[in-house]
This record gives structure tokens, sequence and C-alpha cells, in this order.
């Protein structure tokens, strides 16, 4: 079920709704449980050609569904004026809304052109990844039951949440021998238990260890060995936040619906690559929509973390194709 709401003038229409997506059981990490995915999504129309764009309001960070509808529906005069992808950045702050109508208008860019996107963004095509399957957290013997299901896929990603994680990981490694494991504490850590967990993750073979401190209190990682690679998430958000965590950090989770879109995401890998981070490219709980202009990011990333539509129910008309892990590129018809 979804609320739709229409804006419209003479040479262009907004049209924004708020979509439910069931997910498939439920999805756990340690700031708590849902059973449905909500998602914005942006449709803009122009000259016969509709370009659409997905986010995900992220309570983390203070947004709402119905605020970002109402953020997205009040940039209808901007879009009716001339608004365009490069003054989008200043026109809106960054975050999921921006992230949707940045999406929305490449789309429009690409079938008003009748070309794919990374075409006229003069990049390679992009190739089919392999994507990192989400094991949900819950008590070790739960988690073993989740990974045993899982063990064939060659990369789990496995949430973690801070007091009891020693057992979790390795119960989890026990059903898993074959699979690379990177493990996402969602800032659940303390500088107390860090060493005891990031040693329990080397133990199991653990290739990355995502967000294990609170963004704003993560100063440990910079006075400790850190025995495997950290990432970066709630940590960073665009290129502004890159020069700060060189000496914490050594990867970083690039999300779109935190860098404001693609453009800024785009520039953000490019950028990250020059400091010598790993990249990773990550999602929230979300339809085909939402991984789609993702998979311009996966083309640079070490680890792709683009599992959302493997979470849900059911995925939308036209999705990504998914064989086992490996996510394909979007065609035509869903974006781009």
């Amino acid at each position: 079920m979804s609320s739709l709401k229409t804006l419209s003038d003479d040479a262009t229409t907004l049209r924004c709704r708020i979509e439910r997506w069931p997910i498939a059981g439920s999805f756990t990490i340690s700031r708590g449980a849902k059973t449905e995915a909500i998602v914005v999504v942006a449709e803009i129309s122009h000259g016969g050609h509709t370009g659409r764009g997905e986010c995900v309001p992220y309570a983390r960070y203070g947004e709402t569904p119905e605020g970002v509808l109402a953020s997205l529906l009040a940039m209808q005069a901007p879009l009716a004026a001339g608004l365009d992808r490069q003054s989008l950045a200043s026109a809106m702050p960054a975050g999921a809304a921006r992230n949707a109508l940045d999406c929305a208008l490449y789309d429009l860019e690409a079938k008003c052109s009748g070309r794919r996107i990374w075409t006229l963004l003069d990049r390679p095509a992009p190739a089919p990844r392999s994507t990192a399957y989400t094991i949900s957290l819950g008590s070790p013997e739960v988690m073993a039951a989740a990974t045993a299901k899982a063990a064939h896929r060659p990369l789990l990603k496995i949430k973690l949440g801070g007091d009891g994680d020693p057992e979790r990981i390795a119960a989890v490694r026990k059903q898993a021998r074959e699979s690379e494991l990177i493990v996402d504490a969602n800032e659940a850590w303390t500088p107390h238990n860090l060493e005891r967990n990031l040693a329990a993750c080397e133990a199991a073979g653990v290739t990355l260890v995502e967000q294990p401190l609170p963004a704003g209190n993560d100063e440990a990682l910079a006075r400790i060995r850190r025995p495997i690679a950290v990432c970066a998430d709630e940590s960073v958000h665009d290129r502004a936040s890159l020069d700060g965590l060189r000496e914490r950090y050594d990867a970083i989770n690039i999300k779109l619906d935190k860098t404001g879109g693609l453009t800024e995401a785009l520039a953000m890998a490019d950028a990250a690559q020059v400091l010598g981070f790993e990249i990773m490219v990550g999602c929230m709980v979300a339809t085909s929509l939402s991984m789609a202009p993702a998979m311009l990011i996966a083309q640079q990333a070490r680890f792709i973390d683009l599992d959302g539509p493997l979470l849900l129910a059911e995925d939308r008309n036209d999705g990504l194709r998914y064989d086992g892990s490996t996510v394909y590129p979007p065609d035509a018809a869903l974006w781009g």
C-alpha cells in the first residue's frame, strides 16, 4: 500500500509516494527490528518521459517518511524553474530526499536521451558483482541457524550488537567455513570491549568490521592496533568527512541515502580512492530501485552490500536480477 501526492506544472510533473514493502521474516540490528521496508519514491516527468528515484528515510538522522515526502514536494517550483542535477546540491541538504530526486533526474536524463546513464557519464558499463548477504542480529544459536541456510554464499555480512558478540561470530564461522565474513556492529561496541571484539573477529577470519564505535565517539580506533580493516559507516557521509577519518578507518561505506544521491557518491568514491580508503557500497533494506544507481559505485568497491531486495518478501517489477549472490546491472525499464 502507498500514499500518493502529486503537484504538476506545464513542463514538469513531480509525483512522490510512500511505499511499504514487507520483509521476509524480520530484519534486526543493534538499534532494533523491523518487518517492512518503508521507502519514498520520486517520479519526475518531462517531455513524455519519467525518471524515478527511491530513498529510505533513516531515523538515525532524524528522517521520517512524511518529512522526506514534504521535502520532495517542496522542490516542485525549483524543478519547474529548471533545477538540474548540477544545482541540486546547493538547493537541498544531503540525505534521503535529495537522493531520490538526484537519482530520478539521472533516470529522466537517460530516458530522454535514449542512452544509458553510464554512457552519458562517460563511465564503463557496469558489470555483474557479487553482493554480501546479511545475517540479522540474534542469539548465537539463531544466527548459526540462519547462517547454515546461507553458507553457500561467498560473502556474508553479520550484524553484531555488543555483549556476546565473540560468541555470535564464533557460532557463525562454524556454520560458514568457506564464506568470507564481514561484520557490522552498528555503533554498538564501546572502547572497553573494542579490542576483545576485534580479536574475536580476527580469530574467526573476519575480513572487515563496520562502524564498531558510535560516530563522534570513535577516537579509540586511532589509539589501538587494528588487526583487521575497520570501515566507517555512520562516521562518514560525504567528501567533506573523509580527511578526518584517515587515522581511524581503513575503508568507508558509501550509501546514497547518506551522500544525498549518486552525484556526490561518485565524487566521494573517486576522492576516497585517492586518499587510500577501500570502498564499500552499502544499502538500506529497499527495493531494486534503490540498488540500481549504487551499481555504478559497486564497480569501484572492494565490498558490495546490495542485498536489500533479497531480504524482501517480493521486489518491484523489472527489479535487478540476482543469481545467487551475483547481482546484475539494471535494465533501462528499472532505472538509468
